[in-house]
Parts: C-alpha cells; sequence; structure tokens
C-alpha cells in the first residue's frame, strides 16, 4: 500500500495515508465503548473546574484563558520595493501552501481538522452563530469552538507544538457536531444534487468521521510517542523501535537521510520508507537483513506540487543569481526528494548575505518526531531590522576573541570560524506548528562544519512578549521587577550567544569515506584523560547516534553556552551594557534559566518517564546543575504558605556558577564532538530525571500553570493590478481562524 494513497472520509486537500486510516480505525474499534464514556465526561466538565493530578482530564481541555498575540511586520515590509514584496508574497505561498504537510505529520485527524475548522470558519460569524443558536448551540459554545480551533490552527493539529500533549474541546462534541451542521446549512459549495442540511452536510461528515480522536483521552494517546506510549503519524502505529532503527540503517547503507520521510508497514511486514516528492516514482523494492523494505516516492505529493508551484512564481522576484539558484534547488528538492538537492539550496542560502528579504523551507526541525530523526516542515520570510542587525553583527565580529573562552580547549572546536550572517529579522511568515526567538541553521552536520550557517533572532518575536504586571511565580519579592525590567534585555543576549556561539560552536570528529580523519588521532579526551576512542564513521550523523536526546541535549549545550558567556563584560557591552547593569542582565540571565527549570516541569510525564519539550527538558537539566553547585549558588525552597520560590546568589556566578555549567558543558561538548552517545545519553539523563521533591513542585506547577499564548499572522494578497497587499487580523481567537481561512479556503472547495 502507498503511504499517499486515498480513501473515502479523508480531506479533500491530501488524502491521508492508507496505513494510518486502518490504524485509526483499529483504534476507534478498540475504544467505541470507552468513547461515549469520554464524550459524555467531557460535556460534564465542561463547566466544572476538576481538581488539577495526573491522569486529570482538565489537563487537556483548552483553556478559557488562551492568550492570543499578533506579529507585527507592518513597517517592515512597506519598505520593501514592490518587487521584493512579490517575491515575499511567493516565498510565503510556498511556505504556508508546505504547511499543509505539518497537519499531515502529527496526527491522523489533524489534516480533517484544519478542513473542518476552515469549512466552518469561512462561513460569516453572524449567519453562524443565529444557525447555530437554533439548533441548540450557546454563544458560550461557539467562543469554546473558536478556542479551539484557534489553538488547533496555531499548533498544525491537536497536540500542543510546546509540550508535545494532546488538548480537546472544551464544548462537547455533540454540540461540535451541531455547529458543523450549522455550516452545512450555510454552504454555498456543495454540488448540484448534493443534500446540504444538517447532519447529511459535508462538515458533519467530516466530523464523524474524526469525531473519537479528537475527544479521545485514552492513555495511549495523550502525548506525541511511539507505539502504545504516544501518536506519531510520522510512523505506522505498529511500527516498533527496532524496525526504525533497522530502516536507518537500511538508509545508511543507501547514502539516504530520514528528514523528510516516514515509515510504515503494510500487512505482510513489508517496511515502506515514504519519501516526500511532488513528482511519484516507481516504487523501489528491497531487502536488507532478510526484511521487505519498499521506497515509496509520492508522500505529501498534492502540497509539494503546490509548492512547487508557488516557488516557480517566486523566481521570477530573486534579488541576484545566488537566490535563484536556491529557488531552483528546492524546486528540485521538492520535486524529487533527494536531500542532497536541498542540502544545494541550503548552500546558497549561506551564501545569499544581508538579503532585503530572508526566507528559507523544508524539512527542518526534528523537534516533533518521537526518535529525533525525521523532520516538521517550517517556512519563514522575514525583513532585515538593520538597527538591531548591527549589534549582532558586532557579536559575529568579536566571535574568534570568544570562542577561545569555552572550556572545551582548541581541538574540540572547527579549524577556522566562518563567520556567518547574524541578522535580527522582522518575521511576515512562519508557518510551522511554532515560532521561535531565534534559528541557527541549516542543521545538517556536513555543511555547518564545512560550509556555515546562519543565524537570525526573530525580533517581532521577542518584542511580543511585552512587559507584565503580574507577579511572577518563583521570585522572591526582590527580584520581582528587576526580573520584570530586564528579562528582555537578558533574553536578547542570551538568544544571541545561544544562537551564534552555542549551536554556531564545537567541532565533530567524522571519518570520511576513503577512511582520512578530520582530527588528530592523539588528541586527549578531557573527560577521561586519555586518547579519543570514538567518533562518527562513515554515514553516522548526530542525530543517528544520540537519536531520541539529539535535539535537547543539543539545545542544552547551546543554552549552557548562553550562561558561561552571559557573564563576560565585552558580550555584555555589545549589547550596550556596562557597569551595575551589565551584571544585573547577567543576573537576570541566570535566575530566568532556573525558573524556566522549575516550569519545565510541566513538560515532565512520570508515568512514562518522558519529556514532552526539548527546551524546557534542557533547562531542567541546567537547573540541576546550578543546584549541584551548592545552596550559596542556588537554592529552592518552599514558604510557609507552601509556595516555591529559587534564591539565586549574584556574588556566586562567577565563581561556583561558571566552575559548575563550565566543567558540564565540557562533557556535553566533547560527547557530542567523539560520537559517545553511550557517555552523553548517561550524563544527559541524569541531570534530566526528577526526583521526589521535584515531583512535588511539578504538583505546585501544574495547579499554577498558565496556557501558552497561540499566534495569528497577517497574509499577503494580490490586488487586480499585481500589486502585493499585507492583510493584519486582530489578536483574537477568531483573528486566528480569519487568518487561515484567508490562506486555505480554496482547497477544500
Amino acid at each position: 500500500m502507498s503511504p499517499s494513497g486515498e480513501g473515502d472520509g479523508a480531506p479533500a486537500w491530501v488524502r491521508l495515508p492508507s496505513l494510518i486510516r486502518i490504524l485509526a480505525e483499529r483504534r476507534r474499534s478498540m475504544r467505541t465503548m470507552l468513547s461515549a464514556f469520554l464524550c459524555l465526561a467531557t460535556a460534564l466538565i465542561s463547566n466544572l473546574q476538576p481538581a488539577v493530578g495526573q491522569g486529570d482530564p482538565s489537563l487537556y481541555i483548552t483553556p478559557e484563558d488562551l492568550p492570543v498575540r499578533a506579529l507585527d511586520a507592518r513597517e517592515a515590509f512597506e519598505a520593501l520595493t514592490p518587487r521584493e514584496k512579490l517575491y515575499a508574497h511567493w516565498m510565503s505561498e510556498a511556505s504556508w501552501l508546505g504547511n499543509l504537510i505539518t497537519f499531515e505529520q502529527l496526527s491522523a485527524e489533524s489534516p480533517g481538522l484544519l478542513e473542518l475548522i476552515v469549512g466552518i470558519g469561512k462561513q460569516h460569524p453572524v449567519a453562524l452563530r443565529k444557525t447555530a443558536t437554533r439548533l441548540g448551540v450557546t454563544d458560550q459554545e461557539l467562543t469554546w469552538f473558536e478556542q479551539y480551533a484557534a489553538r488547533v490552527l496555531s499548533n498544525c493539529g491537536n497536540y500542543l507544538s510546546f509540550g508535545d500533549t494532546k488538548f480537546i474541546p472544551r464544548l462537547s462534541a455533540d454540540k461540535f457536531a451541531l455547529i458543523a451542521a450549522a455550516a452545512d446549512l450555510l454552504s454555498d459549495d456543495v454540488a448540484d444534487g448534493e443534500d446540504r442540511g444538517g447532519e447529511h452536510g459535508r462538515l458533519s461528515r467530516l466530523f464523524e468521521s474524526i469525531r473519537e480522536p479528537i475527544y479521545s483521552l485514552d492513555p495511549s494517546v495523550l502525548s506525541l510517542g511511539l507505539g502504545d506510549s504516544g501518536v506519531s503519524a510520522y510512523y505506522g502505529d505498529d511500527v516498533t523501535a527496532d524496525e526504525i532503527q533497522l530502516v536507518a540503517e537500511f538508509m545508511k547503507s543507501r547514502g539516504m537521510e530520514a528528514w523528510n520521510t516516514r515509515v510504515f508497514k503494510e500487512p505482510d511486514g513489508t517496511l515502506v520508507l515514504a519519501v516526500a516528492s511532488a513528482l511519484e516514482r516507481p516504487p523501489v523494492p528491497a531487502t536488507f537483513r532478510n526484511r521487505s523494505i519498499r521506497i515509496q516516492y509520492g508522500d505529501h505529493a498534492r502540497a509539494l506540487r503546490m509548492v512547487v508551484e508557488a516557488l516557480q512564481e517566486a523566481l521570477c522576484y530573486t534579488a541576484n543569481d545566488t537566490e535563484s539558484k536556491m529557488i531552483l534547488s528546492y524546486i528540485a528538492h521538492f520535486n524529487g526528494g533527494d536531500i542532497e538537492d536541498h542540502k544545494a539550496s541550503q548552500r546558497y542560502w549561506v551564501l545569499d548575505k544581508g538579503p532585503a528579504v530572508e526566507t528559507d523551507l523544508g524539512f527542518i526541525e526534528t523537534y516533533r518526531d518521537p526518535m529525533g530523526q525525521r523532520a516538521e516542515w517550517e517556512g519563514f520570510v522575514a525583513m532585515v531590522n538593520k538597527e538591531q542587525t548591527r549589534k549582532f553583527g558586532k557579536l559575529v565580529a568579536k566571535a574568534p576573541e570568544l570562542i577561545p573562552l569555552l572550556p572545551w580547549g582548541k581541538a574540540f572546536e572547527k579549524d577556522a570560524f566562518r563567520k556567518p550572517d547574524f541578522t535580527s529579522l522582522e518575521v511576515l511568515t512562519f508557518a510551522s506548528s511554532g515560532i521561535p526567538a531565534g534559528i541557527n541553521i541549516p542543521n545538517y552536520d556536513d555543511i555547518r562544519q564545512n560550509f556555515g550557517f546562519k543565524n537570525v533572532s526573530l525580533g517581532n518575536v521577542l518584542r511580543s512578549r511585552g512587559p507584565s504586571k503580574e507577579r511572577i511565580s518563583f521570585l522572591e519579592e526582590k527580584d520581582q521587577e528587576l526580573y520584570r525590567d530586564l528579562v528582555g534585555k537578558s533574553f536578547e543576549v542570551q538568544v544571541g550567544l545561544h544562537e551564534l556561539l552555542g549551536h554556531g560552536s564545537g567541532k565533530l570528529f567524522v571519518e570520511a569515506d576513503d577512511g582520512t580523519l578530520n582530527f588528530d588521532p592523539t588528541t586527549v579526551d578531557p573527560t577521561t584523560g586519555k586518547r579519543v576512542a570514538s567518533w562518527y564513521k562513515p554515514g553516522e550523523t548526530w542525530g543517528s547516534k544520540f537519536t531520541t536526546i539529539s535535539s535537547s541535549y543539543e539545545e542544552c549545550r547551546a543554552e549552557a553556552v548562553g550562561l558561561y558567556l552571559g557573564t563576560d563584560a565585552r558580550v555584555l557591552a555589545i549589547f550596550g551594557h556596562t557597569g551595575k547593569d551589565a551584571k544585573n542582565v547577567a543576573y537576570v540571565n541566570w535566575l530566568s534559566m532556573a525558573r524556566a527549570g522549575l516550569q519545565a516541569l510541566t513538560f515532565y510525564d512520570p508515568s512514562k518517564n518522558r519529556w514532552g519539550q526539548a527546551h524546557m527538558m534542557a533547562r531542567f537539566a541546567l537547573l540541576q546543575v546550578m543546584l549541584e553547585a551548592g545552596s550559596d549558588l542556588l537554592r529552592v525552597y518552599k514558604d510557609e504558605k507552601g509556595d516555591w520560590f529559587c534564591a539565586l546568589n549574584a556574588d556566586a556566578i562567577e565563581t561556583k556558577g561558571r566552575a559548575a555549567i563550565g566543567d558540564f558543558l565540557t562533557h556535553l561538548n566533547v560527547y557530542k564532538a567523539t560520537a559517545n552517545a553511550t557517555a552523553g545519553r548517561a550524563l544527559y539523563e541524569k541531570y534530566t530525571h526528577p526526583d521526589a521533591r521535584f515531583l512535588e513542585i511539578r504538583d505546585y506547577v501544574l495547579a499554577h500553570r498558565k496556557p501558552r499564548h497561540v499566534w495569528v499572522q497577517p497574509v499577503t494578497d494580490l490586488t487586480a493590478d499585481g500589486q502585493v497587499i499585507l492583510r493584519e487580523y486582530p489578536a483574537t481567537w477568531r483573528g486566528v481562524i480569519d487568518s487561515f481561512v484567508d490562506r486555505y479556503e480554496g482547497l477544500f472547495d
């Protein structure tokens, strides 16, 4: 069976893979009785406030106080020339069309949810409210629908991008069904002779096809994971970790990489390696270690065909030959599925220095793959903030002086520092399941090490945080005002160091195909005092060696670099901080990391001993390192009221603090450099395992948690005379829905 096969009941824009549909049906048949109970339970608790605890359904219900942030790019966009605006428009189109893939990579029901929400959302709000009211839906329930819809759209499905946990609607399934029926009654896009009305309409049928998985709170579907421990559309439900490893070894033998692939299994046991490509090719059957494996091209084909069409339009408006070659490499990659073509695009991207419109797209980050190998779609388009970029340019210029300050020694650093672009961008489009504050890409080891990379700070994302007057959890009274005043400035420093000197530092010890080494084999491993005993053999990569911990481990290494260098006066002066102000910024940066380590416990599941968010897992590890340094550096304590606090000694940061972080950072970097996954995993698991005290704090964190914001982004559009306009939306749940309707409405007709 082809992973791109078609079937009844799947979304119109792209049919769900056959094997995922089979597996979804299996789940339904096993949980039909449970489903009825859960739907009833959801309705009953929708107006209640249950106690927080492990397994509590209220942990998964969409919160009523869901905040929305608007991405403001107007000023930077209007500064572009008409040609640059057209380039930005078509690259945004390509990014958002590719984002259809992100829904398909998450869960079996997510593509259907997108089509359903857009179908409901395109109806006039007043007409929808009146029709739904006549069917028995209250205004409050319509609001709950909008909250859930905004969260689904912002996360590209029904699992949080920051935390990997499922969320369900606050309104009951029956009321959700009535809203779909109301939209059907208003729909003007039904075919001639098709029954428009109520429960028999297209949207009603679509809702019923995904009703059970939308509301299911079966333990096996509460988070992203593999097999019975979670959900992942990167793999068929019956694909095991051993089979994924077998496929990885098969790919290594063929010189393939996993970024743009998925793995399924057919009833006869044949493993299907599905490769994303717009063009379908004849399948490639193979036998590997007595196991049948078939390479199947054409996964996500329809979405990628639309991406290619948009890129062909963008090609008409590139600023230079380098950008044109980059676009042509994208087209070759998305058409044929060959990773080498995407690597070529990234070389051109790195060479395209200081463009007016910065953009990149493809299968980029592996955070949401339980095995840490396969990447989610990501596409961004942004404009350069020249004033802020000058600040980062100074950091790049100083980098050759700062890198030797890192604690692992010259042998474990790249032979030469290739000065990258480090730009502050005003994001116009970020088409993926979440928007970061900074980016350091490409993620391909060979390009990063031998060719270079770019660093990006997303300025309007950072600014959107804004000051808050609410009391800040875990901070003592003496730190409240200082933290509130300087957290933005300290975060700017941390992001700069994290991206440029964190992700941008360190060397991988690699053996080439011809047996040559890129390092001196007599190099002494500072963690053992002996010669290095391991390195990356031909075909091995950082991701293939460190697998499930690779993303979080690397984020921890980068965060640790930020802490370690973030106290240096030269670094702080680059960002405009000197004297007492510099010391305060460094203090708030360390305090912020300690606080984040406590907040991270929200993302730890003790029942599965598993973390749901790579960055937060990393921050908890650094909290542990600080605490291990001694109570004269950091204390975590509970007051007489039962509230938890962290108390940081500013005077001990430069001494005990930097020494502890430096030692930990040395081990992280050396284990990564030498492909020592065994020691690296043991170290990382030690520092990311919460003990009983932290589990008590976790209960406190859960009881006081606040929902993470969702984003509403602008949409570019073309006027009748070919001019590009920017359409903006209010920072409301309805604003999020309207923006996605404008992007995708025509795809579902």
